[in-house]
């Protein structure tokens, strides 16, 4: 009996360290040759890619906007704003639709992979690339077998003075 009490109390204890370390989910997506990832709990929806209705004056990222069931939605092609290239639009690009603080965006990728599971231990802190690379919107890397996953923050990214999507929206 007493070998029970204690089995059950280690498991008790362990169950709080359990929690605190528990595996993350990201919606895996290509830009160009790399595959990043976001947390899938900002994703509300995937869309194939429509025609966009283009604002005056908008930054070249900000493709222009969309009629999502009554709700206004910004599109941003992140090929431009991560300087990846000229897109291209086919049957494989896909709008991934965010609900970020309460605002609806959508981001424009080449394509989306699948939902991953990563465990704390195989996400490691993006690398120092000086003013080369802005790592301020990067998680860190995350390592699944031979892949690697570019984890984006996509909160600090779409909430951004940059971006100014979020902010803007609220005003």
């Amino acid at each position: 009996m007493n070998a029970d009490q204690g089995k059950q109390s280690s498991q008790e204890a362990a169950a709080p360290a359990a929690r605190a370390a528990r595996p993350l989910e990201f919606l895996s997506f290509t830009l160009g040759e790399e595959e990043y990832g976001i947390d899938i709990q900002r994703v509300q929806e995937l869309r194939g890619y429509d025609a966009v209705t283009r604002i005056a004056n908008a930054p070249e990222y900000i493709k222009g906007v969309v009629n999502l069931r009554g709700i206004i939605v910004p599109i941003i092609d992140m090929r431009i704003k991560f300087a990846l290239g000229t897109p291209s639009y086919d049957q494989f690009t896909v709008v991934i639709v965010l609900n970020i603080g309460g605002r609806v965006v959508g981001m424009v990728v080449d394509s989306v992979s699948d939902v991953i599971t990563l465990s704390p231990e195989q996400i490691k802190p993006a690398p120092a690339m000086g003013s080369v690379l802005d790592t301020d919107y990067l998680i860190g890397l995350g390592t699944l077998d031979e892949r690697m996953l570019i984890l984006v923050d996509i909160d600090r990214l779409m909430s951004s003075e940059e971006m100014g999507l979020v902010e803007a929206a609220a005003a």
